[in-house]
């Protein structure tokens, strides 16, 4: 089953290539941050060097909009380091080495090969506000979580009356 907008989103916890874990209910409880998920195949291949270059492009900007971005692949910590520190990335990338959480958010291999590719925009209650799922059209995983997280930021700062 896949995850869709207005579903809670499942928690998890995953280890990070900085060390320790990551559990997104810790991200957004009392944080009041927004955190965008995203699934990507492998690291070091032409996608998805390119979807996680956009992350890191727009990381800044994403933080403005107050969202934190983590990816999710299979691999290693030992490889998301070496990924991570070659191109500068910023994120966090965890290891989902069992494939549970991607099963958990419902994104299914294409092909039936290879690991499929999703985004999902989590709001800071813990609420699927937006997914896009798409192996090929990477750069639309950036371009669609920012204008989410910005969305919801301009929401967030409407009910404060700022």
């Amino acid at each position: 089953m896949t995850i869709a907008i207005g579903d809670k989103a499942p928690d998890f916890t995953l280890p990070a290539w900085t060390g320790g874990s990551v559990t997104l209910s810790h991200l957004t409880k009392g944080k009041r941050r927004n955190v965008v998920v995203f699934f990507y195949p492998k690291d070091d291949t032409p996608g998805c060097i390119a979807e996680t270059c956009g992350f890191r492009d727009l990381y800044e900007e994403f933080a403005r909009a107050g969202a934190e971005v983590v990816g999710i692949s299979s691999d290693s910590a030992e490889s998301h380091k070496r990924f991570a520190d070659k191109h500068k990335l910023q994120m966090q990338l965890l290891t989902d080495s069992d494939g549970r959480v991607r099963e958990l958010y419902g994104v299914r291999p294409t092909f039936w090969i290879l690991p499929g590719r999703a985004t999902f925009v989590v709001d800071s209650d813990g609420v699927v506000r937006h997914t896009f799922v798409s192996q090929l059209r990477v750069v639309s995983h950036v371009q669609q979580a920012l204008a989410m997280v910005r969305e919801l930021e301009k929401a967030r700062l409407s009910k404060l009356g700022q």
